[in-house]
């Protein structure tokens, strides 16, 4: 109700054990051999593997770095086919940490109701917005289309281990009653999602405020985000984009500069010799081999010696 949903009922709403588990179950109860869902390039990974696992086949839609990192919506447009059963939004998004406005979301939904998608809405960074700017579910725009929002306390409440997720139906399931039926099949094999993290979630979206006072000046998320940007910029050959939401960078690199041709080798060229961990570009399904994801959650003394045993890396790096 909060964020302007509405015809939700408590038997729309389905917990998990983390969102993880609900999106598996979400493309296991839709897809058949030949069904497509389209997913944002970089992808939060689990989506494709998902859809792939379930039968399907994942078509990635880019998003433009240029535009700070928004759905391409003429590439969404190219790629609905006659197959496409829906598309998803990954809003906060990982791994570039944007946050998608009003107008953006509105041309999504407009494709979706012209080709008759299914919205999967991955919203589980939406307390984790940066600069007083308001965060808007995909659902509250599409009253008349299926759509099933995906949320949880691991990101927001800081507690990924818990695993208490939540999904919920929206909009219209008259055409749907199928694969409404298959999700409480699937439901109901897996018994239940874990008690004791199911008991935390009400007193937990009762404390939103603990969670506001990382994200302002001060607070650790926002002070952390706000090295790591001007750390990373700061080092010759990579630049990154400012993350408006959640707690990611996806920087990029100048390949040429570095003879970089395979961004794999070049996190394990990092890792074997400054002993810290990145997530290459192509993790996240991004063909080129030009990007890398950063975490910004480590506290402040870890990411200055992370940033400089980079820059240290960078000095003299050169893919052979």
């Amino acid at each position: 109700k909060k964020k302007g949903i509405e015809q939700v009922t408590v038997d729309d709403v389905y917990t998990g054990n983390g969102v993880s588990e609900l999106i598996t179950l979400t493309m296991q109860g839709l897809l058949n051999c030949g069904d497509e869902i389209l997913v944002p390039s970089p992808d939060y990974p689990l989506w494709t593997a998902s859809v792939t696992l379930s039968g399907g086949t994942a078509v990635h839609y880019m998003c433009d770095e240029e535009a700070d990192w928004y759905p391409d919506i003429n590439d969404i447009k190219s790629k609905i086919t006659s197959r496409t059963k829906g598309i998803v939004i990954i809003n906060p998004n990982n791994p570039t940490g944007t946050l998608y406005p009003r107008e953006i979301l509105e041309e999504i939904v407009e494709l979706c109701r012209k080709h008759g998608l299914i919205i999967f809405a991955d919203e589980i960074y939406d307390r984790l917005v940066f600069d007083g700017l308001e965060h808007i579910s995909i659902a509250s725009l599409a009253p008349d289309l299926l759509t099933i929002t995906f949320n949880g306390l691991s990101k927001s409440h800081l507690i990924a281990g818990y695993r208490c997720g939540w999904m919920s139906l929206c909009g219209d399931k008259s055409f749907a009653k199928g694969y409404v039926e298959g999700i409480n099949l699937l439901s109901s094999m897996r018994l239940c999602s874990n008690v004791p993290a199911q008991s935390v979630i009400e007193a937990a979206l009762e404390m939103e405020e603990e969670t506001e006072k990382l994200m302002v000046p001060g607070g650790r998320i926002y002070e952390q985000r706000e090295y790591t940007y001007q750390a990373l910029n700061e080092i010759p050959g990579i630049s990154v984009v400012k993350p408006k939401a959640a707690f990611y960078m996806f920087p990029k690199i100048h390949t040429s500069k570095f003879n970089i041709y395979d961004d794999e080798r070049f996190v394990l060229d990092f890792l074997k010799d400054k002993k810290i961990l990145l997530t290459h570009g192509g993790g996240f399904h991004w063909e080129k081999p030009d990007h890398f994801r950063v975490v910004y959650l480590p506290e402040l003394n870890q990411l200055k010696m992370a940033c400089d045993k980079l820059a240290d890396f960078m000095s003299c790096y050169i893919q052979k």
